[in-house]
């Protein structure tokens, strides 16, 4: 039987919602309703349309075959009615209406659903700062300032730009205004790391030291007290230590859920105002349905609810809705919070917890690092990358994995690999195990996926005692040769500048070499031994336990860990 569907948002969820319904119900009558004059634009590539990367502004809102997603194509190539401009004001469930308002006119109009789909996305979050009406500040959320901001910097008007908050859109906005415009930049974080909740610690550093690598200044665990203006316009940022100069200032500060409307509605909500939703995205009201920013839905490695505003899914959250809306059962159980984003020379990647979130949960879970090729060793082109597997000890179940890497494309197949496997409560043996294709110029014979879970294994089994790149750092600069006896087992000619530099701290035996030079290893302090990477140290930790050498411990991910976290040595 015919009905009327009427879908409040025109982003993402929305017009995919809309449009598989039509697909599947040709007879039904779909009206696709937007307070912006703009819809179904990839919001995502915001940043690099900024950057210039992306080169108009249509591109984002524009098909793979170049034609723009308007209001005329969705009535031509769908058969989809749209309103843009048009403020959805109340939902009345009893009656199954929706009130409207044209944003321009003022006119009012009454629209009658069978069904009804939320899509309203998310706002920005805009902390009380005094001065935040000045002009040049942005949260960069919509097509509207994302040509401000673009206008801005190619006209030249802009030489100091200040990021506030280091998540994804955050760190994305600052390479575009440093990398492609050379814009003086920096980003001010409230937490004592950038991507909080989405890196450890450990590999925060590394992301950290990529952006200072390429001149964009990182300030952690600052508060934005106000900001400053001249003539109405943005001058200066202050925070709860220096004053900062600003021509541009972005609001990065996260998102919060658009969900007003749906509250007022009675739709019931979680505290932070994400909308319950069940695997069939149905809400409390059997005749609603939503999802992408505006809802909750399961974390599939905690079992708790958690909320991910992302483009990728509420895209496939939307295909869901629209096969329900047709009288299909398409679930979508939950997600892990797989993510990546670009940076300079790396980009980061992720899925699953952190070890510091994991710990916040209760597992007993420890954290692996390693070093290795994204190719075979002898293959030309290739790319040391970093991976690092989080795991519960007693159950040895993978909680987590994130990695940086320069090849982007090669580090999203190795954690988009192990997705899988975090829904499945998979453990390390399966890592292990997992099959990956091999060819020397796509990967190795034994994958850095592969070698990761074995690498865990040792750990578990107490095979390996490792130092994680940070502790190794932090051990280097705060003892002396007194306490703690470091031993590079590279080949000589790899060690001697830094036995150079550090005379009778950095010490040099190389693997080949342990047995008939075990006498100068001391038998009285803790050993900490590094290589290029990890392995060589690996291997030379067991052989010095074979020999006598009891309280030793490998330097993780070695020195190339090091170099990418910005060490000192």
């Amino acid at each position: 039987m015919s009905k009327h569907v009427v879908v409040i948002g025109a982003v993402a969820l929305g017009p995919k919602a809309a449009c598989r319904f039509k697909r599947l119900e040709p007879g039904s009558r779909v009206t696709l309703i937007d307070q912006a004059p703009r819809i179904s634009y990839g919001g995502c590539g915001i940043p690099y349309f900024v950057s210039g990367e992306v080169n108009s502004v249509t591109d984002l809102q524009s098909t793979p075959y170049h034609i723009v997603r308007d209001a005329a194509f969705f009535k031509t190539n769908k058969d989809v009615d749209v309103l843009t401009n048009t403020r959805a004001t109340k939902v009345n469930r009893a009656e199954k209406t929706v009130e409207i308002v044209d944003v321009l006119t003022g006119k009012t109009d009454t629209l009658h659903y069978d069904k009804l789909v939320l899509a309203m996305g998310s706002k920005a979050n805009l902390p009380p700062f005094e001065g935040i009406n000045l002009s040049g500040i942005s949260a960069a959320t919509n097509l509207d300032e994302a040509e401000m901001l673009r206008n801005a910097v190619a006209a030249g008007q802009v030489n100091s730009a200040v990021i506030v908050g280091a998540g994804f859109i955050g760190l994305e906005m600052a390479v575009a205004f440093a990398d492609m415009w050379g814009i003086e930049t920096t980003v001010v974080e409230l937490q004592d790391q950038v991507l909080p909740n989405f890196l450890s610690k450990s590999m925060a550093t590394m992301a950290q030291h990529d952006l200072e690598e390429k001149g964009v200044t990182v300030l952690l665990g600052e508060s934005v007290q106000r900001f400053e203006g001249e003539d109405g316009a943005v001058a200066r940022v202050v925070t709860n230590k220096r004053t900062i100069e600003a021509d541009l200032v972005v609001l990065a500060a996260g998102v919060s859920p658009n969900t007003g409307l749906a509250k007022e509605a009675g739709i019931e909500c979680d505290p932070r105002g994400a909308i319950i939703v069940d695997e069939y995205m149905r809400t409390n009201d059997p005749d609603i349905y939503s999802g992408g920013d505006c809802v909750t839905i399961p974390n599939l490695v905690t079992g708790k609810r958690g909320y991910y505003p992302l483009g990728s899914m509420a895209n496939r959250q939307g295909r869901v809705i629209g096969t329900n809306l047709a009288g299909g059962k398409d679930t979508f159980p939950g997600a892990v919070g797989g993510w990546v984003v670009k940076l300079f020379d790396q980009s980061a990647c992720g899925a699953g917890l952190t070890i510091e979130n994991a710990v916040k949960e209760g597992f007993d879970a420890i954290s692996v690092h390693v070093e290795q090729f994204d190719r075979a060793h002898f293959f030309p082109e290739k790319a040391l990358m970093s991976l690092e597997l989080v795991v519960d000890k007693p159950t040895r179940r993978v909680l987590g994995i994130q990695g940086m890497s320069e090849l982007g494309d090669a580090l999203t197949a190795r954690i988009n690999a192990v997705v899988p496997l975090l829904k499945a409560h998979s453990t390390i043996e399966e890592v292990s195990n997992l099959e990956v294709v091999y060819s020397p110029p796509f990967a190795s014979a034994m994958d850095i996926v592969n070698a990761l879970g074995n690498v865990t294994e040792n750990v578990l089994e107490g095979r390996n005692h490792m130092m994680t790149p940070a502790e190794f750092a932090k051990a280097w600069g705060n003892c002396d040769t007194d306490e703690m006896c470091f031993i590079d087992t590279r080949l000589s000619g790899n060690a001697q500048p830094l036995v150079e530099k550090y005379p009778g701290r950095w010490h040099n035996i190389p693997n080949e070499e342990i047995r008939a030079r075990i006498n100068e290893v001391p038998a009285d302090k803790p050993i900490v031994v590094i290589c290029n990477t990890g392995l060589r140290s690996y291997e030379a930790m067991l052989l010095l336990n074979e020999l006598g050498r009891g309280d030793v411990k490998s330097a993780a991910g070695g020195m190339v860990a090091q170099k990418k976290i910005g060490s000192a040595i």
